[in-house]
């Protein structure tokens, strides 16, 4: 890779050392296809990208890996975490001259993020560079004392969906924490990654702070529009968004090593880019859009989403009920969507959510209405019926508690109206509270 100039910037803010290494650049089809995948086009017509977008650990690699020369690191990755030629990242941070990886974490899904969701995962060695592999979803998810002894810099290299239950920018923001909370505080470089939704959607509930957990770390709206750097230098420099006291959190320094080449309105199919999973049911960039749109909807209700391994986040079906039910209840609802009927080999009927107009689309408004259809549709309010287990997992993933409670009590006659309202005021003030700590344009 050629040698390049880099803008270092230096962003001002309250967090002890903030710093910030940047780079200039900132009609409905009933085909019974279920195995032939549809192409991902968020923007239907677009034109292909004209170059590939640099990664951060890219731009990290052309800089000679200078800030982290002489340092021992450890690194929090996973699977997707690959440079521009496909090699892991821990592979060319374990060959770097002058870079001493010592310890490696890995998060959700562990670190080749084959791991089902929700299931623990154990400390293991890492078979082509034998260093030890810490894991961030066993026995606890947070790096402990031990596990960060020894190091100089910690370097976290996730790739991101961009929204707000997936796990990555909570095992991001628990990381930063006790980085910061170390009798000497560690130092924090993070490789930036494209959001796969773009930077321009910011969409759907927003999170009580009283209900953060790790399927909701930071009080922003689910579709919260940030790449994983951006988000490590908002919640690093605003006061409340880590859970540390104001002197821990001014002590602490976080870098984020910028991309070459994105910009907020390219989605990842115009990055040049390939996609690796992210974990099993993220296997193609299909699925990180689906996992916005219908995730929230198949939390509680009876939708449910997928058929077999195909598909994921993108297919949905409602007991029984045929696609054209489907279809004439929820295919007009979301602009920019559109509902087309599948029947697959074993009879499984449901409808493929496809998107006609993505400058239009609100990713989460189609999972509010698979909301109240499942209150039309059931024979009991499945919300009024939902356990106290229930209700709080629908809660974290959700945000909204005054939500839920109106479900609950009014089922189907929800205003749907006056939330997306209010979310969406709620969205516009997230994008204006972090707009300055965008690192692309």
């Amino acid at each position: 890779m050629e040698r390049r100039e880099f803008l270092h910037l230096s962003a001002a803010s309250s967090f002890g050392a903030l710093f910030l290494t940047a780079c200039a650049g900132g009609g409905s089809s009933s085909s019974p296809a279920s195995t032939r995948p549809d192409p991902y086009q968020l923007n239907p017509g677009s034109v292909p990208p004209l170059r590939r977008v640099q990664l951060g650990i890219d731009v990290l690699a052309a800089s000679q890996f200078a800030t982290l020369r002489g340092l021992r690191c450890g690194l929090v990755t996973h699977r997707a975490a690959v440079n521009g030629l496909g090699q892991r990242t821990i592979d060319v941070l374990a060959n770097a001259p002058a870079v001493k990886l010592v310890k490696l974490f890995g998060p959700e899904h562990g670190l080749d993020s084959v791991a089902k969701a929700d299931v623990k995962v154990d400390h293991r060695v890492d078979a082509r560079t034998g260093l030890p592999i810490y894991s961030l979803y066993g026995e606890t998810r947070r790096p402990t004392a031990a596990m960060l002894a020894g190091l100089d810099v910690m370097v976290i290299d996730l790739q991101d969906i961009g929204t707000r239950s997936y796990t990555y920018i909570s095992c991001l923001r628990y990381v930063i924490e006790e980085c910061c909370k170390q009798a000497r505080p560690l130092r924090v470089l993070v490789l930036d990654r494209p959001n796969p939704l773009g930077g321009e959607k910011v969409d759907g509930p927003f999170l009580d702070r009283a209900w953060r957990s790790y399927v909701g770390a930071y009080e922003m709206p689910y579709v919260h529009g940030l790449t994983i750097g951006e988000i490590a230098r908002w919640a690093a420099a605003t006061p409340g968004v880590l859970e540390l006291d104001e002197a821990t959190r001014r002590r602490g320094q976080v870098e984020v090593m910028a991309m070459q080449g994105w910009a907020r309105r390219l989605t990842w199919d115009r990055t040049g880019l390939t996609w690796l999973p992210t974990s099993p049911r993220i296997p193609t960039p299909q699925a990180a859009m689906g996992y916005a749109m219908v995730g929230l909807g198949c939390q509680l209700g009876g939708f449910s989403h997928t058929y077999g391994e195909q598909m994921h986040f993108r297919f949905f079906r409602y007991g029984k009920r045929p696609a054209s039910e489907i279809v004439a209840a929820l295919g007009a609802a979301v602009p920019g969507l559109r509902l087309e009927p599948r029947l697959m080999p074993d009879g499984t009927q449901g409808v493929y959510a496809a998107i006609t107009d993505y400058a239009q689309l609100r990713p989460t408004a189609l999972s509010l209405h698979m909301m109240r259809q499942a209150c039309l549709w059931s024979a009991a309010n499945p919300f009024a019926q939902a356990t106290k287990t229930e209700r709080e997992l629908f809660i974290k993933h959700t945000g909204s508690e005054a939500f839920f409670e109106e479900l609950r009590s009014k089922g189907a006659r929800v205003d749907l109206a006056r939330w997306l309202a209010q979310w969406q005021t709620e969205a516009e003030r997230f994008r204006a509270q972090t707009k300055p700590f965008h690192l692309y344009a």
